[in-house]
């Protein structure tokens, strides 16, 4: 029999982590300062970057199939001129660019290759990627020495902006990148350097926001997480539309039968007890509620402080809603 969980508190935790890490050491380290090792997460993030990663512990490992396909937003600086078989700095680099060649790359030039790689477009991943082949991680592939390429997949880069362009024995772009969940920067960085014909890779990584919630206010992997974990009727506020049940309605709905609803919008709904716990997600079909996903109460904590949401505003009522 499994042994029980030193802390069965559920919540959502959202870290900022450090260059150096794998994702996965991070999710060790919270479950040694959590107290569980029921700890996943919405994405994860190469050892060189940096930035927001949210783990869900215990029973709101559920809202992570919610969280995984919100849209991301990444700083990045791309270096023009080499190549490398990572597309990142940790790969073998190739040959530097002639002098000549990284001077005829204006910075207008620049602007042209990012409008071109901005909106709706196909993306080819990197092959050290963590996408599966033939039931095998592409990266584990190309590091034994195989040959990878990806098929092009369909990607959004809602918007691509130019920071600050550096010039020196390469051409550095800082960058801001918003994007469907999906896309990889890498790719962005190899294809920029491809279209302007003095190769490119990617030199800084750091996502600052998932979906409504920004690295600004994540906590630092060395703290205390056990007190940084946030309610997933908090987190789920801030999601879906939500709708308030009463004892009898929460209890029918925690015992999967159907009950009567007004229809609430589009996708998934939290409901929400009256002690403001989330009892599940449903839809609304035909005015009658099918659960979706429920929740198993436990001590949650009350930490609306710990909520990064991107604009700031942490109330839970104060949060943008995404039906979809």
């Amino acid at each position: 029999m499994a042994k029980p969980p030193r802390n069965p508190t559920s919540g959502i935790l959202f870290v900022d982590k450090p260059q150096g890490i794998t994702s996965h050491g991070v999710i060790s380290r919270a479950r040694k300062s959590v107290g569980t090792r029921k700890i996943g997460h919405a994405g994860t993030l190469d050892p060189m970057a940096t930035g927001l990663l949210v783990l869900g512990v215990n029973n709101a490992t559920r809202l992570l199939t919610y969280l995984v396909g919100l849209d991301k937003q990444y700083t990045a600086t791309i270096r023009l001129g080499a190549s490398s078989n990572t597309d990142d700095a940790e790969g073998e680099l190739s040959e530097t660019a002639d002098a000549a060649a990284l001077a005829a790359v204006t910075d207008d030039a620049i602007a042209h290759a990012v409008a071109n790689l901005t909106g709706a477009i196909s993306q080819r991943p990197s092959s050290v990627s963590a996408i599966k082949v033939d039931g095998r991680r592409a990266y584990t592939l190309a590091r034994a020495g195989e040959e990878v390429v990806l098929a092009e997949r369909a990607v959004t880069v809602s918007a691509f902006e130019v920071l600050e362009i550096a010039r020196g024995e390469f051409i550095d772009v800082k960058v801001r990148v918003d994007c469907s969940s999906g896309t990889y920067i890498r790719a962005l960085a190899r294809d920029m350097g491809e279209a302007l014909g003095v190769g490119g890779h990617l030199t800084v990584l750091r996502r600052t926001r998932v979906g409504p919630f920004s690295v600004e206010r994540a906590s630092a992997v060395d703290e205390d997480l056990e007190t940084k974990l946030v309610a997933p009727a908090v987190v789920a506020r801030v999601l879906f539309d939500t709708v308030d049940l009463d004892d009898e309605q929460a209890a029918d709905l925690a015992q999967g039968k159907q009950i009567a609803l007004e229809p609430q919008g589009e996708g998934a709904i939290a409901a929400i007890n009256a002690e403001g716990r989330l009892v599940g997600l449903l839809e609304i079909v035909d005015g009658r509620a099918r659960i979706l996903s429920n929740f198993r109460p436990d001590a949650e904590p009350a930490a609306p402080e710990n909520l990064p949401t991107a604009d700031g505003e942490l109330a839970p009522e104060e949060g943008t809603p995404n039906n979809g």
